[in-house]
């Protein structure tokens, strides 16, 4: 079974990048308890402050589809609906090389 990373961009509303950011961090925390999601970390962009992007490594397509499923996820994308300037952007990666990350 391969990995599957995912690499997502998140716009914020005008000044509710303070707010996603707590938001983003209580999911981040919620995350810990998934199994097969490896890696789970938010990011702001350094050229434009109101787009964070995430990186999440999972073991395999069930450990994604469980994730999308999971009551973190539901409970974050209700509160990101009033934080996002539109819909997530997401890539799906499957990943080929890597320091410091057993793919």
């Amino acid at each position: 079974m391969s990995k599957i990373t995912v690499i997502a961009k998140l716009t914020a509303v005008d000044g509710k990048g303070p707010e996603l950011e707590t938001a983003l961090d209580e999911l981040c925390v919620a995350a810990q308890e998934e199994t097969g999601l490896e890696i789970y970390s938010a990011h702001r962009d350094t050229a434009d402050a109101n787009v964070y992007w995430f990186f999440e490594m999972y073991t395999g397509d069930d450990a994604w589809a469980a994730h999308g499923k999971g009551d973190a996820m539901k409970a974050a994308m209700g509160a990101f609906g009033s934080l996002l300037a539109g819909r997530p952007e997401l890539h799906m990666l499957t990943p080929v090389a890597a320091k410091g990350l057993d793919i």
